[in-house]
């Protein structure tokens, strides 16, 4: 759930100054999404309700991508009404009331936790479009006003993957790995997620199977935070992992802590490297950070503001991925390996092309057999069997973002252990 401006980033490692939900505008914009004073091409207004603010790496996404969008369609500052650091509660809904009462057409929440507050407010509102960025209710609800959107970030965790997999394959073809980093003939890598949800569970195994890639004989341990956003857990979480002879630690969680941690690590001499989320780490770990997957909310925003400038219908779910330059990973960083560029561009162009399947079967396993049927839950009711659910492997892989914007691959697969971070 949830860019490459220093300053914002290194905001991130030393704490987050609390913002009201009242509207203001964001801080450090450069460039294209710069504010200029321009006559806007219309009077219509969108409102924005964000789970964070400018210093948090997810939600700055957010900000830049509708800045841009803003831009592109030819609107002016005053088309967007802003609302920052909105709980996960009914403060989301009241936000919701208060964006419509200034007369937006158009709302869109960037949090998962926001869901169930925008459904409610797009029932009593059936005039104003709401969106909730990686829902997964927006089909079943019934209300042709309420979307969802997410991007195909999984790919973009595959090629990071892919990234973290030259660095393995390069520390063991180096003798550079001693036993604590390996589980038997294995190598150990670590994750720090943020909850056990389907969008972080997607994510992390499409970062090993990115590893497996080039490099197979690895095992991962994922540790949860239990918070997107939360610098002293990161670090906990990173540590402990390390402590266990872990080598690369990726990350589904929004700060800087984990990088920061792992930076700190290969300072004192500890073989670690870091994959992070969102934004370029290389400000915190100038040495340890390999890279970043992130989402190019640009591309989102830029379709959805046109439509409503348009008078037309936003898509209930929208999810797009390398093919239509809807995610990324960010800069190389100087300690990856040799011929990693020309790896990268190669699997991108492979996903382009649709001659890789992130999750194609053949290549995972779980309890030591490979799927052929898996149904995703589509009501959230979690049970087995309903009616409602539907079939998510065909032509031998698990078509992800495809049956709803949101992840749907909740499969845990042999080679990763999860546990919580103490």
């Amino acid at each position: 759930m949830k860019k490459r401006i220093l300053a914002l980033v290194m905001a991130a490692t030393l704490g987050i100054m609390a913002v009201g939900c009242g509207t203001k505008e964001p801080a450090g914009k450069t460039g294209e999404t710069e504010s200029v004073q321009r006559e806007s091409v219309s009077d219509k207004k969108i409102g924005m309700i964000l789970v964070g603010d400018e210093n948090e790496g997810y939600t700055y996404a957010h900000i830049e991508g509708m800045r841009i969008a803003e831009v592109q369609n030819g609107l002016n500052d005053s088309n967007i009404i802003w609302k920052y650091s909105v709980p996960e509660d009914e403060s989301c809904k009241e936000a919701a009331v208060d964006l419509v009462e200034q007369g937006c057409v158009a709302i869109f929440s960037n949090s998962y936790g926001h869901q169930t507050f925008m459904e409610e407010a797009a029932a009593e509102y059936p005039d104003v479009q709401f969106v909730s960025m990686t829902g997964d209710r927006a089909e079943i609800s019934g209300l042709s006003n309420f979307s969802n959107a997410f991007t195909n970030v999984y790919e973009s965790r595959f090629v990071s993957g892919v990234v973290a997999g030259m660095k393995v394959k390069e520390l063991v073809d180096q003798g550079k790995l001693a036993d604590e980093n390996m589980d038997g003939n294995k190598v150990k890598i670590g994750y720090v997620g943020a909850y056990p949800y389907a969008e972080v569970v997607s994510g992390y195994t499409a970062f090993f199977l990115g590893i497996q890639f080039i490099y197979p004989d690895v095992t991962m341990e994922v540790r949860y935070t239990n918070s997107w956003f939360d610098i002293t857990a990161e670090a906990e979480a990173a540590n402990a992992l390390m402590a266990d002879g872990c080598v690369i630690i990726g990350q589904h969680a929004d700060s800087t802590g984990a990088p920061t941690a792992v930076q700190d690590a290969l300072s004192k001499g500890k073989p670690v490297y870091s994959v992070g989320y969102n934004v370029d780490m290389l400000s915190v770990a100038p040495e340890a950070a390999l890279t970043s997957a992130t989402n190019v909310w640009s591309v989102y925003y830029n379709e959805a503001v046109k439509t409503v400038l348009e008078g037309g219908k936003i898509p209930t779910n929208w999810s797009k991925g390398y093919a239509d330059g809807a995610v990324a990973i960010t800069a190389l960083g100087p300690s990856v390996a040799e011929g990693t560029q020309a790896k990268v561009d190669e699997v991108i162009n492979a996903l382009k092309s649709g001659s890789i399947k992130v999750f194609d079967t053949s290549r995972f396993t779980v309890d030591g057999k490979h799927l052929d049927s898996y149904f995703v839950d589509m009501n959230g009711n979690f049970s087995n069997g309903d009616p409602e659910d539907k079939e998510a492997i065909w032509d031998g892989y698990f078509h992800e973002s495809e049956l709803r914007s949101a992840p749907s691959f909740d499969i845990r697969i042999d080679g990763i252990t999860e546990l919580t971070a103490e």
